[in-house]
């Protein structure tokens, strides 16, 4: 069902959402759409300049006068300042009803090329970036017994090419903390659901590009690339559903090719990796 059905329903009225990295790009349209769907919408990220624009953006998209949308400047990685965040808000407003964890980035490059510090700040962004927002409402959801944690993952969540040393690892690991989280806080009325976004039109994406090494970018241009309103509508579908995992586009048919044909999927991928080095001249 197309997310522009649900616009006379307004599916998110009398509910509020944290949204944690929700400034460009995915977490944007993410955004936009909580908002005219009725819903209140608390927006953290780091960009105060981006926050601006999007505040502009989402009060365009006000249902209702007493609708709260606010957007706040907040580094997710940093415990206290998201502590103080938090009790501020559950305080005025009381517990929300979700928590997205959109927080993420991905810095392509050849192994050989990599540290040790460039492995850390990805895991720190993706991983702890989403981990320390959801060990500062968790108590709360227990509590209240009820809440919904969306976090967010990537195809590369569940397999692993050339270039992505530091990416997957981060995105493998958010999978095996909601894993926890599902089955932990399943008798307290708490859903958590994974989006496993494909390749996505998006700032952080072109970031990508001028990194990625030229075996990806080869073995990326016969990847139908999505828009972030479309990854959104899948994500608003999923939650309200409550799904676990929210795959979008091609991410849905590539995980199951994976989890029943692995092998296959690994083989068409190494076939692919030596195409795209025969293109390159390499051997």
């Amino acid at each position: 069902m197309p997310v522009k059905k649900f616009l006379k329903q307004k599916p998110f009225s009398n509910t509020r959402t944290i949204l944690c990295g929700g400034s460009r790009g995915i977490g944007r349209a993410v955004a936009h759409d909580i908002v005219a769907y009725g819903g209140n919408l608390l927006v953290l990220a780091r960009n105060k300049q981006d926050l601006q624009t999007l505040q502009t953006e989402l009060e365009k998209l006000r249902t209702a006068k007493d609708q709260v949308i606010m957007t706040q400047s907040c580094d997710t990685t940093a415990p206290k300042a998201v502590e103080t965040v938090i009790s501020a808000y559950l305080k005025k407003y009381g517990v929300p009803e979700y928590l997205i964890n959109n927080v993420g980035y991905a810095h392509p490059q050849y192994i050989e090329k990599l540290n040790l510090a460039d492995f850390k700040k990805n895991m720190d962004i993706n991983y702890y970036g989403q981990l320390v927002p959801t060990l500062a409402l968790v108590p709360h959801f227990m509590k209240a017994r009820k809440g919904h944690i969306i976090n967010v993952s990537s195809m590369m969540g569940y397999f692993g090419i050339i270039g992505y040393a530091t990416y997957c690892p981060s995105k493998f690991a958010i999978v095996g903390l909601s894993e926890v989280l599902r089955h932990e806080l399943k008798p307290y009325n708490i859903n958590v659901s994974i989006l496993y976004p494909p390749d996505t039109d998006t700032p952080g994406y072109e970031r990508e590009n001028e990194t990625k090494p030229p075996e990806c970018q080869a073995m990326s241009e016969s990847v139908k690339m999505l828009s972030p309103e479309r990854v959104s509508t899948a994500l608003i579908r999923g939650v309200l559903k409550k799904k676990y995992g929210i795959l979008p586009g091609e991410a849905g048919f590539v995980n199951k090719m994976y989890r029943h044909l692995p092998r296959l999927v690994r083989m068409i991928l190494d076939g692919d990796y030596t195409k795209a080095r025969k293109k390159l001249g390499k051997e």
